[in-house]
């Protein structure tokens, strides 16, 4: 699975994590990779189970109920360089990279295990946050 320029926010500020939550989800909506309705199943299971991820990651996808709203896999990135607060249980969880997935099955894992090991050395967050353009994220998340 390839990384689509079309999917990539850089840039963005937001008040909180539903606020990212929906525009990382609109991001999939307006390239018509889901239907509207798993927007709520995305929000759904960040209440149910954070989508934090630690390292100024989070994740956000739908429920296994809202895959139905999934047209094709993709997954979208929001570059948010001065932070949005995922809490959870009064504790500030500081994000600045947001990869959100859409899945019917499995399609998705190969490069959700290349954002995982990218992400488990936080200066490449880091470094993610103060790229300028699309093809700097799809260059740093290949290497």
């Amino acid at each position: 699975m390839k990384f689509d320029k079309e999917l990539i926010l850089l840039n963005q500020e937001f008040d909180n994590a539903e606020e990212a939550i929906r525009a990382s989800g609109q991001v999939l909506l307006d390239n018509e990779y889901i239907e509207p309705e798993y927007i709520e199943g995305m929000l759904e299971r960040d209440r149910d189970l954070s989508t934090y991820m630690g390292n100024f990651l989070a994740i956000p996808h739908g429920t296994h109920d809202s895959r139905k709203y999934v047209k094709k896999t993709g997954i979208s990135f929001i570059q948010v360089p001065k932070g949005v607060n995922f809490i959870k249980e009064g504790e500030p969880k500081e994000v600045k990279a947001i990869f959100s997935i859409a899945s019917q099955g499995d399609e998705h894992l190969e490069l959700l295990q290349q954002i995982a090991i990218f992400a488990s050395d936080v200066d490449n967050i880091e470094k993610l946050t103060q790229v300028t353009t699309k093809e700097e994220v799809i260059e740093l998340l290949s290497e």
